[in-house]
């Protein structure tokens, strides 16, 4: 099996995904977590360019290459992580680099990513995947896009339906819908992608308040839970 790198999502660190890189180790996959803290975020607050998260994507991609000899890597991208990759594989100039990493990466399986937005702080990232790098853009590279189906959002004041209604909506423009309580179904689905959706999966791997209070009687999953990984990881090259 390929080597396979965990990409995090926007303001997660490494230390989030370490449960889901020993799972991908005990499957026989050589895994590991781009090394992000939560600090290497704050340069791209406020819809700024992504460079900082794409150089040490690239760096821990290098250096597994190196250490491997594989010919490619596949991605694991949670939320953002999945359209970070996007970027990263493009041949477009992204303010003043290119990446062009598409040669290097085999299979991008992405899990509860927003590939669409209309979040002002998104926009412009997202409006530059998109129009340079459509749907499952590289003919040569396995898209794999996993949605969770948890909460449907609804208009209501309670805190945990409140987030969720505002999150969907500001991500496909509708917030009664179906999502993994942060992104909505259809957004986390590319077309030309295997697009897979998975119910009562949640969006994070630390459950809210407001989740573990629906949960009491119900054990939390999201989408590096061990019952929900085997439904996804059996698409690594």
């Amino acid at each position: 099996m390929l080597p396979t790198v965990i990409l995090p999502g926007y303001l997660a660190s490494a230390q989030d995904y370490l449960d889901l890189q020993q799972q991908l180790l005990d499957l026989g996959t050589d895994t590991v977590i781009v090394p992000l803290q939560r600090r290497d975020w704050f340069a791209t607050l406020g819809g700024r360019p992504i460079t900082p998260i794409l150089q040490q994507l690239h760096r821990t991609i290098q250096q597994l290459l190196q250490r491997t000899q594989a010919p490619q890597v596949n991605i694991v991208g949670h939320s953002a992580g999945g359209w970070i990759s996007r970027i990263y594989m493009g041949s477009e100039p992204y303010f003043g680099q290119v990446w062009q990493a598409q040669p290097q990466v085999n299979t991008l399986i992405s899990l509860g990513t927003p590939h669409t937005s209309q979040e002002t702080w998104t926009l412009r990232n997202l409006n530059f995947v998109n129009g340079y790098y459509p749907d499952a853009f590289h003919a040569d590279v396995n898209y794999i896009c996993v949605a969770g189906k948890a909460l449907y959002g609804q208009r209501s004041w309670q805190l945990g339906q409140w987030f969720t209604y505002n999150s969907y909506k500001v991500t496909c423009g509708e917030g009664e819908c179906w999502g993994d309580g942060v992104t909505p179904i259809t957004s986390a689905h590319l077309a030309g992608a295997v697009n897979l959706t998975l119910d009562h999966v949640w969006h994070s791997p630390r459950p809210t308040q407001a989740t573990r209070q629906k949960h009491q009687n119900r054990c939390y999953q999201w989408y590096g839970s061990p019952e929900v990984l085997k439904l996804w990881s059996n698409y690594l090259a």
